[in-house]
């Protein structure tokens, strides 16, 4: 069901570069923060830098819990002011951040982000664009994972430069601002759209479908992005320290593991070009392969082809971000779609906040032989993608 806008003052182009760039600045400053800053924070705490990444772990399973919910607001209002009040709701987490000196207020700072982080990330920007778009929101879909695809090149070097020259406290208040006065604006050029007066009833119900196809349909997305978020983030957080333990030496590591934001960014690439003539579904069951072939390729050619594992790695990733929004779309339509892809996101936050410390702890006591999980996680689900027929223009079979 194609939405009517209310607004039309902002082109595609436009939303996507606005799209883009708000969910960099998003991106940058929560989920790629402690990576920078952890360290330094627990100093001044005289915590344990775990202690910092368990709140980025909390800070994630909230803005799951949070995703149905927006979802559901997106699908009757629009994200344009949601979207608008995440910047508020990041820059008050972070400005209470940058104050910390208990874990209690550390608590609360990544609460407030967890909060920001469910209103503000992909699966609102995906319901976003699907409410103005509807079915035509594939590109656009695209379009702002090629931007925000950028978050850890631009965020790091900048949180680093910042801590560096200022402190990590002024780093934290830097980004607030970078959200008040440049994201909350981009974020009100979006589009409006007219409130639904009533829920729209579910594509998949409308076509035909029985709910029980639909439930299904479901439940094997929800799957296939719990298993790929849990290889994506726990690879992600030992990248550099797995290579060397397999024999690479450190400069090696760090340039393999250098080469996974390219790839990310060439694999979207390739889905806005090649792959954007096929289904969405036959890019994610290429996708859920790239991880498998990189690993099995690392194994049994030895370090030497740790850059060759790093781009298969990185263009799994960069598919499967796209897919998040766009096979969801493809399956069941518009209507309906925030709270949807809310619900299919739940346990692949979990998942995600769950994996670094599993897989973590995984190689500490199997050493290489970890990676096999990450290999058969990823091999469930390709497998489980098979379950879905490709479906008719329309949506999924019945």
């Amino acid at each position: 069901m194609r939405q009517v806008l209310a607004d039309r003052t902002s082109g595609p182009l436009a939303v996507v570069l606005a799209l883009g760039t708000t969910q960099t600045i998003a991106w940058a400053s929560s989920y790629y923060l402690p990576a920078i800053l952890a360290a330094p924070i627990a100093r001044d705490l005289d915590l344990a830098p775990t202690y910092v990444f368990g709140a980025l772990s909390g800070a994630l399973i909230i803005s799951g819990l949070l995703g149905p919910r927006v979802g559901h607001a997106i699908d009757r209002f629009g994200g344009r002011s949601l979207l608008a009040i995440s910047n508020f709701v990041f820059a008050s987490g972070l400005f209470m951040l940058s104050a910390v000196h208990t874990v209690a207020v550390l608590i609360a700072a990544w609460v407030l982000l967890g909060i920001g982080m469910g209103m503000g990330l992909y699966e609102a920007a995906f319901a976003t664009l699907a409410r103005i778009y509807g079915t035509d929101a594939r590109k656009s879909i695209t379009g702002i994972t090629l931007i925000a695809g950028f978050a850890s090149t631009i965020g790091w070097p900048l949180s680093t430069w910042l801590y560096d020259e200022f402190g990590w406290r002024a780093t934290c208040q830097i980004w607030a601002l970078i959200h008040i006065t440049l994201a909350l604006p981009l974020n009100l050029v979006l589009p409006r759209v007219e409130p639904l007066r009533l829920v729209a009833p579910l594509a998949a119900q409308e076509q035909g479908v029985s709910r029980r196809s639909e439930t299904f349909a479901m439940a094997v997305l929800a799957y296939m992005f719990a298993a790929v978020g849990f290889v994506s983030s726990g690879l992600s957080a030992i990248l550099p320290t797995m290579l060397v333990s397999l024999g690479a030496t450190p400069a090696a590591a760090l340039f393999a593991a250098a080469l996974v934001g390219p790839a990310q960014v060439g694999a979207r690439l390739l889905e806005a070009g090649w792959l954007a003539r096929h289904h969405p579904l036959v890019s994610a069951r290429i996708a859920t392969l790239m991880n498998p072939i990189g690993i099995i390729t690392l194994i049994l050619g030895g370090p030497v082809f740790a850059p060759a594992f790093a781009i298969f790695y990185g263009a799994g990733n960069g598919i499967v971000t796209i897919a998040r929004g766009t096979l969801p779309l493809a399956l069941f339509g518009p209507a309906g779609f925030g709270k949807r892809v809310g619900v299919i996101s739940l346990p692949a936050r979990a998942t995600g906040a769950l994996a670094p410390l599993a897989m973590g702890l995984m190689v500490e006591r199997m050493g290489s032989q970890a990676l096999w999980i990450s290999v058969l996680a990823s091999l469930s689900a390709f497998l489980a993608l098979l379950l879905l027929p490709k479906p008719h223009k329309g949506g999924v079979h019945s």
